[in-house]
């Protein structure tokens, strides 16, 4: 088997990635099945990005069974991946180069059940290239009527590559 060096994660590549599968038709849907194939778990919620800019995304969830808990409902859970993923997007599309990021912390807060396609944003801060630090970067997710049905902030701790 060929083994095929992967390109450093950083905001100009995510971008350059994001913008050349913008024009073609079905590329949004393939570039996002690649970013959940890089974060397995996080893909499982099947979250399709619709906008990205640096420091900026916007995702969407469909609402199906295998994401509702008892109460007929997207469980808790399914919306915190939400956020970690849309905060993560919005955090990695302007990650300097040599640079790389881990989530350390979550708080979520659950202001409504939550059902029908969900849609997250999220504005990340600045981030400073070089030096460790931390950030937190704040997403909200909203119904399909555009009421807040929860907003949580994923502290990312930044530092630069080994």
């Amino acid at each position: 088997m060929m083994n095929i060096p992967m390109p450093e994660l950083n905001g100009d590549n995510l971008m350059r990635a994001w913008r050349a599968a913008a024009r073609v038709p079905g590329g949004k849907r393939a570039f996002s099945r690649v970013v959940a194939r890089a974060a397995p778990y996080t893909g499982t919620i099947g979250a399709a990005v619709q906008a990205l800019e640096p420091g900026y995304a916007r995702l969407a969830m469909r609402d199906r069974p295998l994401l509702r808990n008892h109460l007929s409902c997207v469980h808790a859970i399914a919306l915190a991946n939400l956020v970690e993923e849309t905060t993560g997007i919005a955090m990695l599309s302007q990650l300097p180069a040599g640079m790389r990021g881990i989530v350390t912390h979550i708080e979520i807060s659950y202001l409504r059940k939550a059902r029908g396609t969900l849609t997250a944003e999220c504005r990340a801060p600045e981030i400073a290239p070089g030096a460790e630090s931390q950030c937190k970067v704040t997403g909200e997710i909203r119904d399909a009527s555009g009421e807040l049905v929860a907003h949580g902030t994923a502290t990312w701790l930044l530092r630069p590559a080994r």
